[in-house]
């Protein structure tokens, strides 16, 4: 099972009514790990891209995870931070994501992970897989001096995430953790 122990805030919700017919103060967030997004309950006023623990243990600032929410539940606070968040994730965890430039691998004989990058194709696969062949990338901008004509790595890795998020449709998901059924049951993450 795929578990957050931490999250940043991506909208805090004061006194709103939710499903049931009491108002309640509710927040939203995305998981560090998976990115998964989540509607919880507070013990405190949250700001904006804010990190809480979300885990097992005791925790600070949330008293309970309500939901698994989808990109279209978002509020327009929480869609207005969502790229901010996301960028936030990549940037404190470059290491995980150059890492995927170093060990992703073929999905079918005809399709390889890199692929699924935006703005990346068969030439640009070709270069990184001879690069990273010759010598582990260490960092993103190691990755666009190494491989000519290469976009900006980070913000392709940013994009394919916020992609991941918003489509429901994606045959594969290289980062994101996949969108919920439509019966999934709720066990707390």
């Amino acid at each position: 099972m795929l578990v957050e122990d931490n999250a940043l805030v991506l909208d805090y919700i004061p006194k709103s009514r939710s499903t049931g017919f009491k108002e309640e103060t509710s927040a939203q967030v995305i998981g560090e790990r998976y990115f998964t997004l989540l509607e919880v309950i507070p013990k405190a006023e949250l700001k904006p891209l804010e990190k809480v623990y979300i885990g097992k243990d005791q925790r600070e600032k949330i008293e309970f995870i309500k939901r698994r929410i989808d990109f279209s539940d978002l509020t327009s606070g929480s869609q207005a931070e969502i790229e901010n968040a996301v960028e936030k994730i990549v940037e404190e965890d470059k290491a995980r994501f150059v890492g995927f430039f170093n060990t992703s691998t073929s999905i079918t004989l005809r399709r390889h992970q890199l692929e699924l990058l935006p703005s990346l194709g068969k030439k640009h696969l070709m270069d990184i897989l001879r690069e990273r062949e010759a010598k582990p990338f260490e960092s993103f901008e190691e990755i666009k001096q190494r491989v000519p004509l290469m976009p900006d790595p980070k913000k392709i890795v940013i994009k394919r995430i916020l992609e991941e998020l918003r489509e429901t449709g994606l045959k594969h998901y290289l980062f994101a953790r996949p969108p919920k059924k439509p019966h999934e049951n709720f066990r707390g993450r």
